[in-house]
This record gives C-alpha cells, structure tokens and sequence, in this order.
C-alpha cells in the first residue's frame, strides 16, 4: 500500500510538472524567437534607411555597412535593386538574379516577411527577414537579413534542461516527502496487519490502540482488541476446562482399574477374560486421557528457552535404545557431533522425539532402522526423524497431523501423538511436517528456530 500511495503521489506530481513546464518552455521558446525576429527586422529596418537614397538616385552602394553588420552579428545581408538584381550580398557573389525567391519577391511588392527555413547547405536553421526598400509607395529595392538560430536554439535549450532538472529535484523531493507521508498514512493499516499475522500463529497479544489515523481505522483497532481478549479468554477456558477434566478422570479410572484387577483374579477363567477386556479399554482411556492433558498443557506453553537439539537429541536415543534392541530396531543418530542451540519450551523437543519414536516403533519390522538426523542453518535448525516402515499417501499424512487420526484402527495409540508434537514445535515458534523417507517409510521433520545466543 505505501507503494501505490507513493506511486500515486510522483504520478499527480508528474502531470502537475508536465502541465506547468511544457507551456512555459514553449512560451519562452515562442517569445525568444520573436525577440530575435524583432532585433533582426529593426537591423533590417535600418540597412534599408542606409542604402535608400543611393537606390532611390541608382548610384552605386556601399558595402561597408552590410559588412560590418554581418561582421558583428554573423548575419548575411543581401541587398537587391527593383528587379531582384543582388547589389550587395555578404556571402556570395553580387548581380545574381534572386527574384524567385519567395521572400524577395514579397519585399519587391511592398510587403515584409519573415520566417525560418532550414539551410542544407550549413546544416542548420535561419531565421530572415525580408523588407522594400521604398519612398513613399515606390519600391527602390529590398533588403534581406538571414541570421543562424543556433545560438537562440541553444538559449532554449538550456531553458529546457533546467526546467528537466527542477522537474527531477521536485521528484526527487516529493518521493521523500511522499514515502514519509505514506508511511505515515499506512502505519495503522500496517499495525492491524501485523496483529492479524500474530492472530493467525496463535498470538492474541491485545492490539495497541491507534492514537493517530482515520476514525474507522482506530475503531477497527479497538474491535480488534476486544476480540483478540475475547477469543484468548475462551481459549484459556477451554484449555483450562480440558486439562481440569482429564485431570479429574485420571483418578477414578485409576481406582477403576485397580478394582477390576482385584475383581479379576476371583472370577473364573471365561469371566476373568471379559474383565480383561474392560481393564484393557480402560488403559487406552486412561492413555487417551494423559493424551489430552499433554495436549492441553502444550497450547498453553509460550515461554521458550535455550536448548542444545543435539544434546537432547543423544539423551532420547539412549533412552529409547535398549526398546528399539528390543523390538529388533537400529536407532541412528547423525549430526550430533556439535552443538545445535534452538529455542523452544522446555520440553518440547523430548516430547516430540518421544512420539515420533513411539510410532517409528509400531511400524518398524525386526530388522528395521529409525534415523534421527539434526542439519543446521543460520536461521533454522532441522530434526528428521526417519522410519523404514509403510509410509503413508500424501492425503494420509496432511489426516495425520489432525487430533484422534489413526491410520490403522488395529494398531494401538489414542490419535493425539502427533498433534501433540505438531501443538509444541508451533509453541516453539516452528513447524513439523511429514514426509516420504529416502527408500521408503516416513519421515518427521520439525523445524526450530536456531537461538540467536549460540550457534548462529
């Protein structure tokens, strides 16, 4: 938006200039033409005054004072009795018959003229003019003034460039004051957008409140506000109202739990099995349960902390080694031979390899390999989390990432895995995704922002 009102202002600027300096250089130029039109006749005027008498009495003329008049001025002047005879010509050879010249023939009939005309022969412009040399009503001759409009074209010239110059310096000025003025005028607009930006990434820091710029903007700044205060007050309650309840369940299906097995081992074996059953639904419900409080307790987490990726990364396969030697899985770690400082909420990167290598075991075959990779950027560190397994289609991966999805109703889990490590990275300020494996399987790859403190 600063652009286009930036924009907009150089174009107004550029017609206001265009309309002022294209009609003033051509009134300038028009009136420096005439000027010289004017200075040239009055010369004529008065070469005419000099040789009358002599025309007048057919005595014979004087050079001198074309002479000096083309020597001082760089005109040519050409002097021609009734005929159109050349008397006196300060360029060429005299007693030339120059009556079909147009401007000659007029001056013989008792008119003046004047004009511009383009001379091949020295490649530029002439400005003459033409005027009888007469008493009374009786034309004796004519006398003919040519001077070269190089030197006025010139001053015009200049005129045109300075007025070029001073278009630019207006420009040049008015973009300054412009982008000032735009930016002034769009800071609002460029605040509610930013807000909307920390809306839609789970920020709903209340807007600051616009003391300058339009009414309406200032109004949609403050319903902005009581909306985000709002929308952040139900989502406390409701995560508030989540972790409440699955706190609360855990303790009377814990106590159901335990009744169940005590009940258990009095009844016979066919009934023995049925409470089995039931014992077993009730440890996926009390799984799904811890799940959601997991949940909860990461979409209220905003505080992030330096942490080492790679150090982490070395504690959770140790931990997770001897399950995957159990189940006849390799663990690999790559990348971890340095540090790799992130910020994230404590506890986020344990959990999301947690769960990550939770369901990298559930479809690793005996025999199978789970790579963890850590790669480093300036801005970003990358943690790839790579199983041998089945994989999933493009459509199954983008339903993975979503609360309750299990691709395979048989395998046991609650669903909330993944969401819950897709809830932390974007705590974090990252993202997770999820992608093919280099020969086959599923990759997590979590994206952390590097910490400006160390690493970088």
């Amino acid at each position: 938006m600063t652009r286009r009102l930036l924009v907009s202002y150089l174009a107004v600027t550029l017609v206001v200039l265009l309309m002022l300096e294209i009609p003033l250089a051509i009134v300038y130029s028009q009136r420096e033409l005439e000027r010289l039109t004017a200075g040239v006749e009055r010369d004529a005027t008065v070469i005419a005054a000099i040789y009358e008498d002599d025309l007048e009495a057919g005595r014979t003329l004087d050079t001198g004072p074309a002479e000096r008049y083309t020597a001082r001025t760089g005109g040519r002047v050409v002097v021609v009795d009734d005929r159109g005879i050349s008397l006196i010509d300060t360029e060429q050879p005299a007693q030339r018959d120059l009556s079909t010249r147009p401007e000659i023939a007029t001056a013989l009939t008792g008119q003046r003229t004047s004009g511009r005309r383009s001379s091949e022969t020295l490649g530029t412009d002439l400005l003459y003019v033409a005027l009888p040399v007469e008493s009374g009503t009786v034309v004796h001759g004519a006398v003919r003034v040519t001077l070269d409009t190089a030197h006025v074209d010139s001053h015009i010239g200049r005129f045109w460039f300075v007025l070029v110059q001073i278009a630019f310096a207006v420009l040049g000025v008015m973009a300054i004051v412009g982008w000032l003025l735009a930016r002034s005028v769009t800071r609002p607009v460029r605040r509610l957008n930013d807000a909307a930006l920390r809306f839609s990434s789970g920020d709903l820091s209340v807007v600051e409140q616009e003391e300058h710029g339009p009414p309406e903007l200032r109004q949609l700044a403050s319903t902005m506000a009581m909306m985000a205060q709002r929308l952040d007050a139900m989502l406390v309650e409701q995560r508030a109202f989540v972790a409440d309840a699955s706190h609360q369940l855990r303790t009377p299906l814990t106590g159901l739990r335990l009744r169940l097995e005590n009940l258990e081992s009095r009844l016979p074996a066919e009934e023995a099995a049925e409470v089995e059953a039931s014992i077993d639904e009730i440890a996926r419900l009390s799984s799904l349960v811890n799940d959601l409080l997991q949940l909860a307790r990461a979409d209220r987490i905003s505080t992030s902390e330096v942490q080492d990726l790679a150090a982490i990364a070395i504690d959770r396969v140790d931990t997770w080694g001897a399950m995957a030697e159990a189940s006849g899985v390799v663990l690999r770690l790559r990348g971890a031979d340095a540090p790799a400082m992130v910020d994230a909420v404590p506890g986020a990167i344990e959990q999301i390899l947690d769960n990550s290598f939770d369901n990298a075991l559930r479809v690793s075959a005996d025999g199978g390999e789970i790579v963890v990779t850590i790669e480093r950027g300036p801005d970003v560190h990358r943690l790839t989390v790579a199983d041998h397994g089945p994989g999933l289609s493009a459509a199954d991966k983008e339903r993975a990432l979503h609360r309750f999805w299990r691709g395979d109703t048989s395998t046991p889990g609650t669903g909330l895995g993944l969401a819950i490590a897709v809830a932390l990275a974007r705590a974090s300020k990252g993202d997770l995704e999820l992608a093919d494996a280099e020969g086959g399987g599923l990759a997590v790859i979590v994206r952390l922002p590097a910490s400006n403190a160390i690493g970088r």
